[in-house]
């Protein structure tokens, strides 16, 4: 039996997992590291640890699972996306990463929006001009560090880093490419109008493959550290999101997946970007060659949850004890108390201003429609309810540009609750899908892409093969029509709030 490592590079750490060659996960291993925040709005990691926790994940797998190094057939990658990792010809980082949550290159993109209409970067690359991708972090280094950059021979994503660093080879697919800022969607190439744009020399981008590359082997002097034989094929993978939906089986037109944690996504699959005339969606990449995936991005998803156990829930946790229940088990069960709308309540979920669909920082969250009469699991309910309907707003972004959805699958930790999956079924108006591994879906990607450069399976076609639904949930139509009533007024009360400044006026008055 041959085996699949696939890495999957993340913000908390690395996950490194086993497939076998009918793409079933045979094993995991987890390795953490940290993020250094130097100053506000700053975040870093040391590619180094990025390294370690490679080299220990690899090693307490196959011991775990039993897999000597001579069954490995490939490894392959998944990394987070949109940072800035300068190293020299030799592969050393010059400075820490710059990572996706950095916002440093605020003033350089204010500069860079001078020189290029915003309106232009976005039908180019198919995302806002924004510090939060990597243009923005290689230009404040030009400017602010520029004897760093000098040395800089390469920027690359965190996957391409290690990929690098184990075969000597530089690239970058065309899902990270795409998290740049200074890619061209519809050609696939570098832009030039956007790099010249931006003044980053182009010789320090690397060049561009699929995702299905094998770039080059394990080198004979890094492969007892990792724990492989030396000449086992390095597939190069794809950005996390773009994994993600493959992982997913969002690989064709028709379906769409919906990533359920802290934030929330949702994503489809369109051989053609999807260009929001509000530009509140973005398109990355797919690692399906020929195939986009627009997304959207709501900021606050699990931790509006999560924020309503803290504040609203506190006696929960140990009532949940007493009764062999998880303290969000005992909130589901209190949300079915409540009868769906809540009793007329609504939540805006803008704990931490928003990204899509409304993108403003000053956003704030807001409990509309109180009355003396509701209860503690209406207010519960309500927050569920609120994130659903602001998900629902980029679902239906897609839609108005003709994206044809039939379903929607489910993956993330916030998946799991069978109360939150009804309600998102009657709010999205088609049927939700539980996967069977809900958490694993960015692994898995990377490794369809690892099998299919390797030569296990033919094409991505196989992502469906691997995936298994747990549940499926129908809308109910009698609940569903009370939805879009309240739907039509969570979105008046957004742009009420937002028309009149008052997000700004609060967000003035906000104080630490």
């Amino acid at each position: 039996m041959r085996y699949i490592l696939a890495h999957d590079v993340g913000t908390t750490g690395n996950k490194a997992t086993l497939c076998n060659e009918e793409g079933e996960l045979v094993g995991s291993a987890f390795a953490s590291y940290a993020t250094m925040y130097p100053l506000a709005g700053w975040a870093e990691q040391d590619p180094e640890d990025w390294w370690h926790s490679l080299c220990v994940s690899t090693q307490r797998l196959l011991h775990e699972s039993n897999v000597s190094p001579g069954e490995v057939a490939c490894v392959a990658f998944s990394g987070q996306m949109m940072g800035a990792v300068p190293v020299d010809a030799g592969c050393t980082p010059v400075r820490n990463a710059i990572i996706w949550a950095d916002q440093r290159g605020v003033k350089q993109i204010e500069r860079v929006a001078c020189r290029v209409d915003p309106r232009r970067v976005y039908t180019i690359t198919g995302h806002r001009l924004s510090a939060s991708y990597s243009a923005a972090k290689m230009l404040w280094m030009k400017e602010v560090e520029p004897e760093a950059y000098g040395r800089t021979a390469h920027f690359l994503q965190a996957k391409d880093f290690l990929v690098a660093r184990l075969t000597g080879a530089y690239a970058t697919d065309p899902s990270d490419a795409s998290g740049t800022n200074l890619f061209d969607l519809k050609c696939g190439t570098w832009s030039e109008e956007l790099v010249e744009a931006f003044g980053i020399a182009h010789e320090k981008l690397p060049p561009i493959q699929a995702s299905t590359t094998v770039v080059g082997e394990v080198r004979t002097t890094l492969a007892k550290d990792i724990g492989l034989r030396a000449g086992t094929p390095v597939v190069l993978g794809g950005g996390d999101g773009s994994c993600a939906a493959t992982g997913a089986g969002v690989v064709d037109e028709g379906v769409a997946y919906n990533y359920l944690g802290s934030s929330s996504w949702i994503g489809v699959a369109m051989p053609e970007p999807i260009l929001d005339p509000e530009m509140r969606t973005f398109n990355w990449a797919h690692l399906v060659p020929g195939m986009v995936q627009p997304c959207g991005t709501m900021q606050a998803a699990g931790s509006s949850y999560q924020w309503a156990r803290d504040q609203l829930a506190r006696s929960e946790p140990s009532v949940a004890e007493s009764l062999g229940l998880s303290t969000y088990d005992l909130m589901n069960q209190e949300i079915l108390q409540s009868p769906p709308g809540a009793r007329g309540l609504l939540f805006l979920p803008y704990l931490l201003g928003e990204r899509s669909p409304h993108w403003n920082p000053h956003s704030r969250g807001a409990f509309i429609g109180l009355t003396i009469r509701h209860r503690h699991e209406d207010l519960l309910r309500a927050v569920m309810e609120g994130i659903t309907f602001n998900l629902c707003v980029i679902l239906d972004a897609f839609r108005r540009q003709g994206a044809t959805i039939d379903a929607i699958r489910l993956i993330g930790g916030g998946a799991r609750g069978a109360v939150w999956n009804t309600i998102m079924a009657d709010i999205f108006g088609v049927p939700v899908q539980r996967l069977t591994l809900l958490e694993e879906a960015t692994s898995m990607g990377a490794a369809v892409a690892g099998g299919i450069g390797v030569g296990i399976w033919e094409d991505f076609s196989q992502a469906n093969r691997m995936v298994s639904v747990q549940s499926e949930i129908r809308p109910h139509e009698e609940r569903r029509r009370l939805y879009r009533e309240l739907y039509d007024i969570f979105n008046a009360a957004y742009r009420v709030l937002e028309d009149g400044s008052i997000f700004d006026r609060l967000s003035s008055l906000d104080s630490p």
